[in-house]
């Protein structure tokens, strides 16, 4: 096996062959040999090095390299400046409750194949000399990767339940079927104690960097650990209404809805997670405000004002970014909104109000509204997106797409009329800014006039 040549490629055969100097080996394991067999790009690189202990491992490489130690005990080192890191095969015991219930050893001399057994899934567990290109796969990985197949290496996958959710996030990043004795041994398993934060770092995966997320998710209710996410476990046979949703109950739209965010994703983290998890939660609230009419009728009145509550629920237990928390809110709150305004043709001022509802993002609005109007058209359908294109024109041609409207008039301006200060003050500047919503002025000269003129009412 080859990898492609570069400068990091050669960095990591030069630190193998210090290391083989010295006594080692160093072999590349995990994601990177994964990545190269499945013919994409690496960056990041983990070495794993057999036959040298943590302190002739940093005395070898010393001369050559700054090595950052993340973990003494079981001996883990970054490689400063390189996307490189180094560990010692290690023993893992299970001695308590949750996801930090181990004791590590370092042990230099293991069997490959034994410290191997430690990783989580089969496609994790392929090394390969850098130096000879040697392939080494006790755990027959090459092969599931050939098939398209996640499956646990061994019975200690199920001593960490954040291997249930890594699972979850790479069969939506590959689009791999899962073995059944793996989603076996998932459904035997619990979340235990995991933290928030690395909770959300393996739901950003599935978001951020899934081919096709609703594999995720589907993987999750086939496992059983749906039911530990109830708002989205409240989706599954919830209803709709044929005529408007022929793609089918609540859950299968939300899926839909996000499969159809991954072509609308921009490359940045923080719009395209909030996003994806706008899309999530954004029919929360149906499985609450769903009824069916006298008529025959389904519907969901009001579902994303209650929406915006589960939906913060949901977010609160894994993450904690104020400003990420606010606008998936806003977004939820608000995505019903645009589809009203088209249909009522409604006026600039009530676009300006929209945009300043949803703190200036209305580009991320769009994109989730879009994401529910593909979802909706049914599978293999096409959605007329053309009315939300020309809103999108609108918006833009307001100024407002990616930031809400400012006051032009400010408190500096009244105080320079005489006007004092306090909560008077306060209602004036509030008047006058309504009034620029609505579109009586759209500069500071006309501010001012409208300032005058309010304040010539208000005396008199």
């Amino acid at each position: 096996m080859e990898f492609a040549d570069s400068d990091i490629m050669r960095c990591v055969r030069r630190i193998a062959e210090l290391i083989r100097d010295g006594g080692g080996r160093a072999l590349l394991v995990g994601g990177c040999v994964r990545d190269a067999l499945l013919g994409e790009g690496c960056k990041d690189f983990d070495l794993e090095v057999y036959g040298l202990g943590a302190q002739g491992l940093q005395d070898i490489l010393a001369a050559h390299f700054r090595l950052e130690l993340v973990g003494a005990s079981f001996g883990v080192f970054k490689v400063c400046g390189w996307p490189i890191d180094l560990a010692l095969p290690r023993r893992e015991n299970k001695t308590g409750w949750g996801h930090r219930g181990f004791v590590v050893e370092a042990t230099p001399d293991l069997d490959i194949a034994e410290a191997a057994a430690r990783r989580d899934l089969t496609i994790n567990a392929i090394l390969c000399d850098p130096l000879s290109g040697e392939l080494i796969d006790p755990w027959h990985g090459v092969e599931d990767l050939r098939v398209g197949l996640l499956r646990h290496v061994s019975e200690h996958f199920a001593e960490d339940p954040l291997r249930v959710l890594r699972v979850m996030q790479f069969t939506a990043r590959l689009g791999f079927a899962v073995a059944p004795e793996t989603v076996a041994l998932c459904r035997s398993m619990t979340p235990e104690d995991l933290p928030a934060e690395r909770l959300a770092g393996e739901w950003e995966k599935l978001l951020l960097q899934g081919r096709q997320p609703s594999l995720g998710l589907r993987f999750l209710r086939d496992c059983g650990w749906l039911g530990y996410y109830p708002e989205l476990a409240a989706l599954v046979g919830c209803e709709q209404d044929a005529r408007w949703h022929p793609e089918g109950d609540v859950w299968e739209h939300t899926l839909l809805a996000l499969d159809a965010a991954v072509g609308r994703r921009n490359g940045t983290r923080d719009g395209d997670l909030a996003v994806a998890l706008a899309v999530l939660c954004h029919d929360f609230g149906k499985a609450v405000t769903t009824v069916h009419d006298d008529d025959g009728r389904i519907r969901s009145s009001g579902h994303e004002v209650v929406g915006e509550e589960l939906a913060g629920a949901f977010l609160r237990r894994m993450w904690s970014e104020v400003s990420l928390l606010d606008i998936v809110l806003r977004l939820v709150r608000e995505h019903m909104c645009p589809m009203g305004l088209i249909i009522n043709d409604a006026s600039d001022k009530a676009i300006r109000r929209l945009s300043l509802r949803v703190g200036g993002r209305m580009d991320l609005l769009l994109r989730v509204v879009e994401c529910d109007m593909v979802a909706s058209a049914g599978r293999g359908q096409e959605a007329d997106l053309g009315p939300l294109r020309a809103f999108a024109a609108r918006v833009a041609a307001l100024s407002v797409m990616t930031e809400a409207p400012k006051p032009l008039v400010l408190g500096r301006h009244a105080l320079a009329l005489g006007e004092k200060p306090g909560r008077a003050l306060g209602e004036l500047l509030q008047a006058c800014f309504e009034k620029q919503l609505d579109g009586e002025f759209s500069d500071l000269a006309g501010g001012l006039q409208c300032l005058e003129a309010l304040l010539a009412q208000r005396r008199g």
